[in-house]
């Protein structure tokens, strides 16, 4: 009886994998094919990972010149399979239907549809250690919640209580910057990492208030685990994986437990103290105390925390290394943005939120930067039922994967000089809301976009009218996708006093 019951079970189990692996796969890929819609030849389980891997590494082995052409770079298998099979292609990972859309009014439709037909595709397992259950990995009624709940903390009228703060944080960085020039006037700098530091101090300072310096912390610890969830995230998950006592996951559990104790102690702390603040901390805290509006849990709250300090300080400092970098490169550009920033911030004054709608150059160098090295270069969603996006029958649970840093430099869109460095395209909105998205577009869009940019404006702003920099010799262009776009050797900039 037991033998007959084994081979029933397997039997069952052999033919629900023939099922899952096999014959739905093939009849997606067949169902696309007959719309017109080619791609990479579907691979059991493993789909085309092991393809995508392998042209990640061979585009990360070699530098490019310092041009903007980086799709080839940071999307090389959209590059690639483009070029094979037309802008819009089917492609696999793992088991799951992954469908490019390129198409300004494709994408329209897929950023803009209700939640009830598509949603945010879900984070893996590892890699929600990282980003938490935060904003970006919750869906439905949850997300809705936790969005109500944030919303206020990012409004303009919020954000100008920071703004000081973030200028006193500039202010200790350049006055290091002003000793490490010295006598000589000038010296190489790395300024990616400067950056980062800078970053995670403000976004300390806006999260945590006077426990700042706890914050750091956190970024440390985060910095930790971004390296184990890369490598997981390259990788068709298995199930149970995480569960188990490797080196990695151990050292990802570790991490975690203090990121979460610490948090959780700064919450206590805060309990305890009758201070009016406004961070961002305070803010999420200060919703538990209305019963009658949501509340979030502290975990939940932790898990906000986790989300804003990760996400912030990773978007603005990559943003803040690519603008500088294209500034050192093309002078005219950094000296017009001079001449804008003496002019409004005059008598050494530092930026304010009301003088910074005057910097209209620095806005648009932002853009241009942010176009050109958009942070996130795709952005997925999935269907949670069958959805018709422009010509096509989309069948439920597939992928759609929007490629921005394709969109940000397609010549069909941009013109000519898609590929070229001109923030002058920026003195007019783009005509298409599908053709420029850095933050997103919809109900998705980025909580934090305005913080965003006022911290950027701030920062190159103060930077702009105490220092010039031109592009070193030592520097390697290499931008590469690791979560955002960021150069793989570093941004090696030499820096200059400007004589008052």
């Amino acid at each position: 009886m037991a033998f007959v019951f084994l081979i029933l079970l397997l039997t069952l189990a052999s033919s629900y994998f023939f099922y899952s692996v096999m014959w739905v796969p093939w009849r997606i890929q067949q169902h696309f094919r007959k719309q017109g819609v080619d791609g990479p030849d579907y691979q059991p389980f493993y789909g085309n990972t092991a393809e995508m891997i392998r042209m990640t590494k061979e585009a990360q082995s070699r530098a490019i010149s310092f041009n903007h052409d980086i799709v080839h770079r940071v999307l090389p298998d959209y590059y690639q399979w483009s070029v094979k099979y037309g802008k819009i292609f089917l492609c696999w990972f793992g088991t799951r239907p992954r469908l490019a859309v390129v198409d300004p009014d494709m994408i329209k439709d897929v950023m803009l549809k209700t939640s009830d037909t598509i949603e945010r595709d879900d984070f893996s397992p590892l890699s929600k250690l990282l980003f938490a259950q935060g904003l970006p990995g919750l869906r439905g009624h949850t997300w809705a919640v936790h969005r109500k709940i944030a919303n206020p903390a990012f409004n303009l009228d919020r954000i100008k209580v920071w703004v000081p703060g973030m200028v006193a944080s500039v202010t200790k960085m350049l006055d290091n910057w002003e000793a490490k020039v010295g006598e000589m006037g000038e010296t190489e700098m790395e300024v990616h990492k400067e950056f980062h530091e800078l970053s995670a101090e403000i976004f300390s300072r806006t999260a945590l208030g006077n426990n700042y310096e706890t914050g750091k912390r956190i970024f440390k610890l985060q910095q930790q685990q971004e390296i184990s969830t890369y490598l997981a995230m390259q990788n068709v998950y298995i199930p149970g994986f995480r569960f188990l006592p490797t080196r990695m996951n151990r050292l990802r559990w570790r991490s975690e437990k203090e990121t979460r104790d610490t948090m959780r102690m700064i919450i206590e702390a805060s309990r305890n103290t009758s201070e009016n603040s406004l961070n961002f901390l305070s803010m999420l805290m200060s919703a538990n105390m209305n019963k009658r509006g949501p509340r979030l849990e502290i975990e939940e709250v932790i898990d906000e925390c986790k989300t804003f300090f990760y996400a912030g300080k990773e978007a603005t400092a990559n943003a803040l290394t690519w603008a500088l970098l294209l500034l050192a490169q093309h002078q005219e550009w950094q000296n017009k943005a001079r001449e804008e920033v003496l002019l409004v911030c005059k008598d050494n004054e530092h930026p304010t939120v009301e003088n910074l709608q005057e910097l209209k150059i620095v806005s648009m160098i932002i853009k241009e930067a942010l176009r050109l090295y958009t942070p996130d270069n795709s952005i997925c969603r999935r269907t949670l039922k069958s959805v018709k996006i422009g010509s096509l029958d989309i069948p439920a649970g597939t992928e759609l994967c929007v490629p921005q840093a394709a969109v940000h430099h397609d010549t069909k869109i941009w013109g000519a000089d898609a590929n070229e460095f001109n923030p002058a395209r920026f003195e007019k909105p783009p005509k298409h809301l599908g053709a420029y998205f850095p933050f997103g577009l919809g109900s998705r869009i980025c909580i934090g976009r305005n913080m965003a940019m006022v911290e950027t404006k701030i920062v190159l702003a103060m930077i702009i009218k105490k220092f010039s920099f031109e592009v070193s010799q030592s520097y390697v262009h290499a931008p590469m996708m690791f979560f955002t776009v960021q150069p793989q050797y570093g941004a090696q900039i030499l820096v200059k006093r400007i004589n008052s």
